[in-house]
């Protein structure tokens, strides 16, 4: 099984993967936990470009360098795991490049799914789990981060509007997208992400 974990930034996807990885490695399952841009050295390597605070990259370029390290990834690691029958969860995959590159860009929506189509050769995740907060919430989180913002985490308020606009469009139409209220307690949204990923596997 495939899951992917999606949201805005500092939506509590990446504590959530970690949950449900722990949850699944209780009930026997074998698992395998990556993220996006990443995942591979390949990867890791354009991750740091991507992420770099105060590089200009185009939309379109941005695009190509998260595809080129998904294609990597999906080669090197989530086909091979998924042939071994394990529990692939990624943080991050095609519809977050759908929400920020699509909707926050601007970028055509079908450009961005025929490269992403070309980079996944079509695997998709079995479920994604959007986990959704407001762009207030999303902020208040960043600012009380130690740690240095990078390029898309200083984006404005309205970039980060319409990258969360577009995750829930594209969970209103896609059903293998489970939105999950993050506003909650993190033991209730944990216990939402179970309930989901039950059904799927039921």
């Amino acid at each position: 099984m495939f899951i992917s974990f999606e949201g805005i930034e500092a939506s509590g996807k990446s504590t959530l993967m970690a949950a449900v990885d722990h949850a699944l490695r209780a009930e026997g399952h074998g698992t395998l936990l990556t993220r996006e841009p990443g995942g591979t050295p390949a990867g890791d390597a354009v991750r740091k470009i991507f992420l770099q605070p105060g590089l200009r990259i185009d939309p379109l370029t941005e695009t190509m360098l998260i595809n080129a390290s998904r294609a990597q990834l999906v080669d090197e690691v989530i086909r091979p795991a998924l042939a071994r029958g394990v529990v692939v969860l990624c943080d991050r995959y095609v519809h977050s490049t759908l929400a920020y590159q699509g909707y926050g860009r601007g970028l055509p929506i079908d450009l961005v799914r025929r490269i992403c189509d070309a980079a996944t050769g079509g695997l998709m995740p079995d479920l994604t789990l959007l986990v959704d907060i407001s762009c207030e919430t999303s902020r208040s989180r960043l600012v009380s981060r130690a740690d240095a913002h990078d390029r898309v985490e200083q984006e404005d308020g309205g970039f980060h509007r319409r990258v969360r606009d577009g995750f829930l469009e594209l969970g209103s139409r896609d059903p293998l997208v489970v939105t999950i209220d993050g506003e909650r307690a993190a033991e209730v949204v944990i216990d939402a992400a179970m309930a989901a990923l039950s059904a799927v596997i039921a």
